[in-house]
């Protein structure tokens, strides 16, 4: 398992948001050097997505199931790079209100062996998180 906890200079609808509105997603998921595309994106109770990530060394592919999107404090999907489908990962977010008008999300990755996870790690997830919610305090900070 893996868990990141962030705090955000905004309240939770705009957090929450920012998860699945597909053109806010675009903005700022994971690190700066890859662009997004977007092949589907049904961030709804039983709704699934499909991404690439690219930049000069290739393409990355990425897919999953929303199980439950229950706005604006939860989402649960799994998620699978394509270059490994047999590493399913049951992934929750929650969001929570902070005092200020900020929020505090908490998101844990479960992995179905320690050699998935290891692999998630080996693999930059850790600058993709850390880049990703830097991009997200960028866009929620305009606005």
């Amino acid at each position: 398992m893996v868990r990141v906890t962030r705090e955000f200079d905004a309240p939770p609808d705009r957090v929450f948001d920012a998860h699945v509105d597909v053109e806010k997603v675009r903005r700022w998921l994971g690190p700066r050097n890859l662009t997004m595309t977007v092949q589907r994106w049904d961030a709804e109770t039983g709704g699934g997505y499909r991404y690439t990530h690219a930049d000069a060394d290739g393409e990355y592919r990425f897919y999953g199931s929303f199980h439950e999107v229950r706005a604006p404090e939860r989402i649960v999907q799994t998620f699978t790079f394509e270059g490994f489908p047999d590493g399913v990962c049951l992934e929750t977010l929650t969001v929570t209100p902070l005092d200020g008008g900020r929020s505090r999300l908490v998101g844990t990755s479960l992995f179905d062996s320690f050699e998935a996870r290891d692999g998630m790690l080996a693999s930059g997830m850790e600058v993709g998180v850390r880049e990703g919610y830097e991009q997200l305090d960028e866009l929620l900070a305009a606005g």
